[in-house]
């Protein structure tokens, strides 16, 4: 069972990181907040890993955090929540938010998540509102500045769809996010427009 990654980030997109370790490449599924986080290809990263073993495939799922990778435990444990459910909703809305909302039983603010219905929200917040509450915050290190050409804002939004977003939300979020700052990075673009889009 890997636990644990740690190895030089040959490559990085929203959703997928390839880390390197001793020449063998490993490809790991990564939220958005990790994406964000990464530094650029060429640096060593250590990521804290949930090994999910399928009969036809293993999966790796990587986290900058302890406390996300128990937030994605902790969502694993709900009925009908599979890994990629739980990467989908750590990516659908930034870390505080999401455990405040769930802490605070705001089904309606967790249901704004692409994939998540009444139902789950229910089931999310009923069972997990007390082990959520121990994890707290988590401070998120401050986003580097560049320029933003119009490929980083398609990259944004083409993210944003991946997630669930239709379409012409994401445009709209990320639009409005653009027209707060002229120059910022596609890290700093989805963040920003994930906070919007979290707003309902």
């Amino acid at each position: 069972m890997i636990a644990l990654i740690n190895g030089r980030l040959i490559s990085k997109s929203p959703g997928i990181a390839i880390i390197d370790v001793g020449g063998l490449g490993y490809q790991v599924h990564i939220p958005l907040s990790c994406f964000y986080e990464l530094p650029d290809p060429g640096a060593n990263v250590v990521l804290h890993v949930h090994t999910h073993v399928r009969e036809d495939a293993l999966q790796l799922f990587g986290f900058l955090s302890l406390k996300e990778k128990e937030l994605f435990l902790a969502l694993m444990s709900i009925s009908g929540v599979g890994p990629k459910l739980a990467l989908n909703i750590i990516s659908g809305m930034p870390f505080d938010i999401l455990v405040d909302a769930i802490t605070r039983g705001d089904e309606k603010k967790v249901a704004t998540i692409p994939g998540i219905g009444g139902k789950t929200a229910a089931r999310l917040v009923l069972e997990l509102k007390d082990k959520v509450a121990k994890l707290g915050t988590m401070a998120g290190g401050p986003c580097a500045i560049s320029s933003a050409p119009n490929t980083q804002k398609d990259e944004a939004i083409s993210a944003l769809v991946n997630l669930g977003y239709k379409k012409n939300f994401a445009e709209e979020a990320v639009k409005r996010v653009c027209a707060g700052a002229e120059d910022m990075s596609i890290e700093t673009l989805i963040r920003e427009a994930l906070k919007l889009l979290s707003k309902g």
